[in-house]
């Protein structure tokens, strides 16, 4: 006997010819559908034997899947290496110390642009999820209508009120910048898309501090872009005709990309121009050069993810709103002392 397929929002959306959106506010009993299409809706979801499961955040109740979900944008996943493949590896032995195990869903483009609901959740396959990376405002409002037991990780939203886990990338920022410029570096310019994720617009704040405390003048229209506003990766463009002394990239990748970019036009580095990244995660032979960078141990942000959730899926008490991770600067050689 063929298994009975599970009835997912898509397919209650598909029969009646509207938006998933839709369906999960009806179902959820949430603002912006009319009373007659949310008994239609209602009407047809018990029609098709779909099951309305809404988590309550403050609820007390049982586990029921042992298992935690990761949602991951597919953007962020490279051909050669991720450092999301990184983190949830880290996310994935700490919640399997806890005894529960991870489900990894890649989100598509296409999904996120249309609002389709994770299959993990859908599918009832999780207690609770991790969204480990930038995703757009509609999408997680789309989620919190329907679903409640999500934090995010390594990013934030000001927009919509959501727990959240990620690093204290101003700060970093800010003392590595204050490290290039120590030593005696004053034309730098910072690598990375300001308004393609949090973590970047706030490494670039922490950049600008640094900078205009030292009484260094720099320009918004400076920045060189490593990505598109969604965050995937783009040509770099050097300024090779106005070079700076320093490149502060966003991350260790970028600042890999950079200093291979650099040598194909006959730059040495440090010896011509220095470069820092952050994150501290650069699989080996990736670069030529050892990095200066900045370290927030993953197991330090997963620990802090894992009580997070846990402790959100089990109604027990926590500090709600956004959770910061420190690291620390670890000096190698891609920086010369001028």
């Amino acid at each position: 006997m063929d298994k009975k397929k599970k009835v997912r929002l898509s397919d209650i959306a598909e029969k009646l010819n509207i938006s998933t959106v839709t369906v999960s506010k009806a179902l959820a009993n949430k603002d912006g559908v009319g009373e007659e299409l949310r008994k239609q809706i209602k009407d047809m979801a018990e029609e098709m034997g779909y099951k309305v499961k809404k988590t309550n955040a403050n609820s007390n109740s049982d586990q029921v899947t042992g298992n935690i979900g990761i949602l991951i944008p597919a953007r962020f996943f490279s051909n050669d290496f991720s450092f999301y493949w990184y983190l949830f590896n880290f996310l994935s032995k700490e919640l399997l110390s806890r005894n529960y195990y991870s489900i990894m869903e890649l989100l598509s483009d296409e999904d996120e642009t249309k609002l389709t609901m994770p299959r993990m959740i859908q599918d009832q396959k999780v207690d609770g999820m991790i969204i480990l990376g930038q995703t757009n405002d509609t999408y997680l409002d789309l989620i919190k209508s329907h679903y409640d037991n999500f934090i995010l990780m390594d990013f934030y939203t000001n927009k919509l009120h959501l727990d959240s886990v990620s690093d204290d990338d101003y700060y970093c920022s800010y003392q590595l910048t204050n490290y290039v410029i120590s030593q005696g570096h004053k034309k730098l310019r910072f690598v990375g898309n300001f308004g393609s994720t949090t973590s970047i617009s706030d490494r670039y704040m922490g950049f600008l501090k640094a900078m205009h405390e030292n009484g260094i003048s720099t320009d918004f229209n400076e920045i060189i872009d490593d990505r598109d506003s969604k965050g995937r990766r783009i040509e770099i463009k050097l300024p090779y005709d106005n070079m700076p002394s320093a490149f502060i990239c966003n991350c260790d990748e970028t600042a890999a990309t950079v200093i291979t970019q650099l040598e194909s036009k006959g730059f040495k580095v440090p010896q011509d121009i220095s470069v820092t990244g952050f994150d501290n995660y650069l699989p080996q032979g990736r670069s030529s050069v050892e990095l200066t960078t900045v370290m927030i141990k993953p197991e330090d942000s997963a620990k802090v993810a894992a009580d997070l959730i846990l402790n959100k899926i089990k109604g027990e008490s926590y500090i709600k709103g956004r959770h910061l991770v420190s690291g620390n600067l670890i000096i190698r050689n891609s920086v010369k002392t001028l």
